[in-house]
């Protein structure tokens, strides 16, 4: 019988400052190391902010002087990967050993993607998946992930890989992930919601693994002062509440749901949960009927313009 502890981090970031962010991550990954985990998720776009409420001054046809500067400062705050931030985040997973699965902004060119970072406990980048799907407005200021960007690392506490937010609405990204034998599944969002538990605990049920989901919780406030937000102008007004939770293979609530306040959620997961949880549904097995349907996934990677000499 394996037990692994693992945690979810419930923390925001400090927007738009890479390095305070930065910071911000190697002290509750520490944390997480302390308290013995063996793996902890961040939530989604951790380095170094989620733009919650902002709009770039855009409409159709339409593009302003203000709105490109918000985007430029946006820009600014993404990272390189890999780059100093990486292995400053390597660093500290290494000193805690522990895995760390974490949310980034990451910079390539001119364009920003919505992604996850995945570090082992000796350090080391294992590797990326990149947001297939930017949601509604996210699209103003994020370019699309594609299928080359999809990894499960089979490590010894499980196979672990990452799926971002609103693309846990995608089923057939989900059964990618449940075909690949998906057993600690990440979902760092920016959903917190009521609704988003009972997402999480039928994608347990469903691919019969454990889910380990985390949120930001960030005020107005925490927000620079020319910061425009749709949603409020108080600085105590909380504008991502959390709801960070961890949930075993047949749905049932380990830790959480936490709202509207910094915090690390542990637990401890019984490996052998998977197993007994595949008893009766096994949705990548018995329970797929390949005769009936098939899955095809694009895994090549889609080229930006490179110039050759």
């Amino acid at each position: 019988m394996m037990k692994v502890k693992a945690g979810v981090a419930q923390v925001g970031a400090v927007p738009f400052d890479v390095e305070a962010s930065v910071a911000k991550a190697e002290a509750w990954i520490a944390k997480a190391g302390a308290e013995g985990c063996e793996i902890v998720v961040f939530p989604e776009a951790f380095l170094s902010v989620y733009p919650k409420g902002s709009d770039f001054d855009i409409a159709i046809g339409v593009r302003t002087v203000r709105g490109r500067d918000d985007f430029r400062r946006y820009l600014d705050a993404a990272i390189t990967v890999p780059g100093p931030e990486t292995d400053r985040i390597g660093k500290a997973a290494g000193e805690a050993k522990t895995y760390v699965v974490i949310g980034v902004m990451e910079r390539e060119l001119g364009t920003m993607y919505c992604t996850v970072l995945y570090f082992g406990p000796d350090g080391s980048l294992l590797g990326k998946h990149r947001k297939l799907m930017p949601t509604a407005g996210e699209r103003l200021a994020w370019g699309f992930g594609d299928g080359s960007t999809l990894p499960v690392f089979d490590t010894p506490i499980g196979k672990i890989g990452a799926v971002i937010c609103w693309e846990n609405y995608m089923p057939m990204l989900r059964m990618t992930m449940y075909a690949k034998g998906v057993s600690l599944y990440c979902a760092p969002t920016a959903d917190d919601r009521e609704t988003w538990l009972p997402t999480m605990r039928h994608i347990a049920l469903e691919g019969r693994c454990f889910v380990l989901t985390t949120c930001q919780v960030v005020k107005r406030g925490d927000f620079p002062d020319d910061y425009r937000c749709s949603i409020t102008d108080d600085p105590e007004a909380i504008v991502m509440h959390g709801g960070a939770a961890i949930i075993d293979p047949l749905g049932k609530v380990l830790a959480g749901p936490v709202f509207d306040q910094e915090t690390l959620l542990t637990a401890e997961l019984d490996m052998d949960d998977l197993g007994r949880a595949k008893f009766d549904f096994d949705v990548a097995g018995n329970y797929a009927r390949p005769d009936v349907f098939n899955l095809t996934v694009n895994e090549a990677p889609q080229q930006a313009v490179r110039l050759k000499a």
